[in-house]
This record gives structure tokens, C-alpha cells and sequence, in this order.
């Protein structure tokens, strides 16, 4: 029979249990995980930044509607060029772009103030979000309530049921932008009745002219139109309507 050899076999070992995992240099496992808001110097990180810009873009069209002069100069365009009898010339998207352009330069005082004091602090790390919005609020207050009226603010106070303001800047904001809308409409609607009566005065004498001649088939506003146009050219009618909406904010006119 054949030899018989040993095996020899290895002694099992126990598994090593695994190393907890260990805390960063400077922390505990006890810390959490926080994002900076400020970047470099206290001033908002660029990622806060373009997420701002991004929520203000799409709150502009209602601060553009609703705290600016833009809603009572495209209201007056539009009602000129009705009074014209012209349906779609100038087309919508002429009257929305020189409004807008004509608020721009209109309010771009009060937007430099909001610029110089809260925008820039903020950037600078000067100033919190909150203490920036409240600062750039000012001019902006200030300038709707030059142009509101004072019954208008009334009548949203009482509408509310809030307590009468101590003066002008204890108006809510909340308060102040019907009532400075309301105080817009009121006077663009003014001023397009000034604009219409002229235009009304042509369409009576050319209707009263066509019923002497027994032209009774043809519409009076085909033969009104051509003298309406040539009285608005004559006198300038858009320099005149656009100086009066100026000044109606500048104390220049209107």
C-alpha cells in the first residue's frame, strides 16, 4: 500500500471588522452639511446672483405693469390711435415697445437710487437681501406715491379695513399699488378724452356734410380718416401726446 501524506491545514483567523469611517479635518461626525449664500468677502456667491436675476425676470412684467408708468402710456397710445380710427397701425407690438422704452426713460432716476442703495451694497456684501429690498423699496415708494392720489389710497384703505396711515410712508405696499394703478388709469383715461374730442369733432362735420349731400351709403369714417391723419400730422400729434406723458411725471406738462 501506498505511503500516506500529512496535509497540513491553516488555522482560520477571524475576519477583520471594517474601520468606521473617520470625520474630516477641522469636523465632527456630528456636523451637517450647510451652502454658503456669500462668496468671497461677505459678497453673494455668483450662483445667488444669476438665481436672483432669474426670479426678477419673472416677476418683471408685473413690477413693469404694476409700479411703473408704463401701464399709463401704453393705455393713452392705444387710445390715440383708436381715436384715429386706426384698428391695427400702429400694431400692438409698436405701442407695447415705445412704452416701454418711454417708461425706461421715465423711471430710470428712481431705478439709478434703487441701484445705488440697495443693489450695489448688496453685491458689495454691504447689506443683506432683506435690508437691500428694503432699501431699494424707497424711491420706488416714494415715486408711486407722488403720483397717487390721496382718495385712491383712501378708498384701498378702507377697502382692506385697515387703520388710516400716519403719514405717506407708513402706506402698506400692498395698499399703495392698486391705489397707484387706479390713480394711472384715471389720468390716462383723461387724457384720452382730451385726445378724442378734436378727432369726435371731425367725424361730426364730415357725417353732417354727407347727410346735406344725400350720401347716406357712404361711411363717414372713409372720408374723416384722411383729414384726421393729415390734422395729426400737422400738429405733431405723436410729439405732442409723448411730451404731455413726460411731463405729466416730470412736472413739465400734462
Amino acid at each position: 500500500m501506498p505511503a500516506t501524506v500529512p496535509v497540513t491545514v491553516p488555522a482560520v483567523t477571524a475576519p477583520t471588522p471594517p474601520t468606521a469611517p473617520g470625520a474630516p479635518d477641522g469636523a465632527s461626525l456630528g456636523d451637517s452639511v450647510t451652502v454658503g449664500v456669500n462668496g468671497v468677502n461677505g459678497t453673494p456667491s455668483s450662483s445667488i446672483v444669476v438665481l436672483l436675476g432669474i426670479t426678477l425676470l419673472s416677476v418683471a412684467p408685473a413690477l413693469l405693469l404694476m409700479t411703473t408708468s408704463f401701464t399709463k402710456i401704453f393705455v393713452v397710445l392705444a387710445m390715440t390711435r383708436n381715436a384715429l380710427g386706426l384698428q391695427g397701425v400702429p400694431p400692438n407690438q409698436v405701442l407695447a415697445g415705445l412704452a416701454l422704452f418711454l417708461s425706461l426713460f421715465v423711471m430710470a432716476p428712481v431705478l439709478g437710487d434703487i441701484n445705488t442703495t440697495g443693489l450695489q451694497p448688496y453685491l458689495d456684501g454691504q447689506l443683506t437681501f432683506s435690508a437691500a429690498v428694503e432699501q431699494g423699496r424707497v424711491p420706488l415708494q416714494a415715486f408711486m406715491l407722488e403720483h397717487t392720489r390721496e382718495a385712491d389710497i383712501a378708498l384701498m384703505t378702507r377697502a382692506a379695513d385697515l387703520e388710516n396711515p400716519e403719514n405717506a410712508a407708513a402706506v402698506p405696499f400692498t395698499t399703495l399699488v392698486p391705489a397707484f394703478m387706479l390713480s394711472e388709469l384715471r389720468a390716462a383715461f383723461i387724457m384720452g378724452f382730451v385726445v378724442f374730442i378734436p378727432f369726435l369733432v371731425i367725424d361730426l362735420v364730415v357725417s353732417s356734410s354727407l347727410m346735406a349731400l344725400g350720401m347716406m351709403m357712404l361711411p363717414p369714417v372713409t372720408v374723416s380718416l384722411p383729414f384726421k391723419l393729415l390734422l395729426f400730422v400737422l400738429v405733431d400729434g405723436w410729439g405732442l401726446v409723448i411730451t404731455s406723458l413726460v411731463g405729466s411725471y416730470t412736472g413739465t406738462g400734462g
